[in-house]
């Protein structure tokens, strides 16, 4: 419910106070309360400053400069504050000036003197108005009683969904329900002021952090509220929009468990999370579930474009990432999120060109490129998937070299198939053993057979260069704190071991791959 500053000067706390200006302004909306005991005007306006807030004080920070006060309020004031109400020990020792009640009145800002403050200050003052903003007078206004009036006309409606879209078209409010993945399993919309990916979006940093009170989110001037609901044992959100900001959080929170409650008498079931269970059979690998779940979860297999596994993304930040290429119609993506690791399916956005497959990829190297400035960020990604079959092999790559690759490349972000591909060799390599395994490991013998300080520097030298530095000596020499000189030589000297130019195309598969060998071997050991 609305609560002003009229309704809380019936409150007992309030019962010994004088309205001194702006009266006019009683009907002033209060949503928060707060205490001003800055001593300057900057400290009073950035703390207190904020729109329908109660602000109590005794002006202790300011208590000898009656100017600066009647700054404050003005400033206040424009800030959209309220009311404020001063409080006066019993020896009177804060005189409220003529000059104040003026500025206040001039404002329009309500100003209340507590005359009797000895009893309880601030405390009971601050728990009364929070509990009439939070809770109201036993819900007044008709929120819960139409609610459960629709909600349990079992003649009137054959459904639990059809009660509750009456409920919500008379109460002005909207709902969607969410899987624990974050996918919508029920949406009752009753206008459109904002789309329901931007308020997931927005909204999911909250959800993850809820109490049981519903929390408040402000999308683009939607109020949106988010809490958590328990449905045959199995853990949902709720994303509940107060369309006119009608109703306080304690509203909502009554609101929803009254919608909890519907549930349960219904024995209302909520679709399954198909978006989720396709993405999840493609992990395991199971490719006919995904193709028996494909309408359902409405992916176009023809669409898939890449598939990742990612870790340090579930954040605002990384969300603000992909709904940046989702917004676009760049992509549209399905994802899971397991703690801080996510899996995720990548399809066509609407604008690009289905034919113009360097587009698909680009827009997908171009999002994990932004992604991975996000720090602590770790992207295993095949790009360029060929339906359902290319991604549940995707995946299974993915699944079987990520925690092996990253030892192969340490200084790497994002891995594509390539640098998966190759951990995989690697890997085959070492489980097969044998001559095949044999012959990788002696091209590198020539810097081991002396076993000399110098071998060894050449060695390392040789796996920054072909496995770190992309075969860049410039790079090399930042990643090895060494001048480029010296890395030129040492390379000259590579050579000379080897008896090979090793940049040679006929030279560098075999010993890319025995160096990526030798790094997971000195890992294992």
């Amino acid at each position: 419910m609305k609560v002003t500053v009229r309704d809380c000067l019936q409150l007992e706390s309030f019962r010994q106070c004088i309205v001194v200006a702006g009266e006019r302004n009683l009907d002033n909306r209060v949503k928060n309360i707060s205490v001003l005991d800055a001593a300057t005007l900057e400290d009073a306006v950035a703390y207190n400053g904020n729109p329908e807030e109660l602000v109590l004080t005794s002006f202790s920070g300011m208590r000898e400069d009656k100017q600066l006060q009647c700054e404050v309020v003005r400033s206040l004031a424009k800030s959209g504050v309220a009311a404020m109400t001063v409080f006066q020990k019993g020896n009177r020792d804060v005189q409220v000036s003529k000059a104040l009640i003026n500025a206040a009145d001039e404002a329009g800002m309500p100003l209340i003197i507590m005359v009797d403050s000895e009893k309880g200050g601030y405390s009971n003052l601050i728990k009364e108005v929070m509990d009439q903003i939070l809770y109201g007078n036993n819900f007044k206004n008709s929120l819960i009683n139409n609610t459960i009036f629709h909600l349990l006309n079992f003649e009137k409606h054959s459904s639990f969904q059809q009660a509750l879209r009456e409920a919500a078209i008379n109460n002005d409010f909207q709902i969607v329900l969410l899987s624990e993945d974050f996918n919508p399993v029920l949406t009752v919309e009753t206008r459109q002021r904002t789309t329901i990916d931007e308020a997931i979006s927005r909204g999911k940093e909250i959800a993850l952090n809820l109490s049981n009170v519903y929390s408040l989110v402000d999308i683009n001037g939607t109020l949106t509220y988010w809490g958590i609901v328990t449905i045959n044992g199995e853990k949902h959100y709720m994303l509940i929009v107060d369309n006119e900001d009608n109703y306080s959080s304690g509203e909502i929170t009554k609101l929803a468990e009254i919608i909890e409650l519907a549930m349960g008498m219904w024995k209302y079931t909520p679709e399954r999370d198909a978006k989720a269970e396709f993405a999840k059979a493609l992990i395991r690998g199971n490719k006919s579930l995904a193709y028996s779940l494909k309408e359902e979860a409405g992916v176009k297999p023809g669409d898939i474009v890449c598939v990742f596994h990612a870790k340090g993304i579930e954040n605002p930040q990384g969300d603000g990432v992909l709904s940046e290429f989702r917004e676009a119609g760049l992509v549209s993506i399905v994802r899971i999120a397991e703690g801080d690791e996510t899996y995720g399916i990548v399809c066509r956005g609407y604008k690009v060109v289905q034919d113009n497959e360097n587009s698909e990829k680009s827009v997908c190297i171009q999002m994990f490129d932004k992604l991975k400035e996000l720090k602590g960020v770790r992207i295993f990604h095949v790009t360029g998937v060929d339906g359902i079959e290319g991604a549940g092999d995707g995946f299974r790559l993915i699944n079987e070299t990520w925690s092996f690759v990253e030892s192969i490349f340490p200084y790497k972000r994002v891995f594509s198939k390539y640098e998966l591909v190759l951990a995989s060799n690697c890997i085959t390599l070492q489980v097969q053993g044998g001559n095949l395994k044999k012959n990788y490991m002696d091209l590198l013998e020539p810097f081991q057979k002396e076993g000399d300080n110098k071998s060894r520097q050449l060695l390392e030298t040789l796996e920054t260069f072909v496995l770190d530095a992309g075969m860049n000596s410039s790079k090399t020499s930042e990643f090895m704190g060494i001048h480029t000189n010296t890395v030129q030589y040492r390379l000259k000297k590579i050579n000379e071991v080897l008896g090979a130019e090793i940049t040679g195309n006929r030279v560098i598969p075999g010993l890319t791959l025995a160096l990526a060998l030798k790094r997971l071997e000195d890992v294992s050991n």
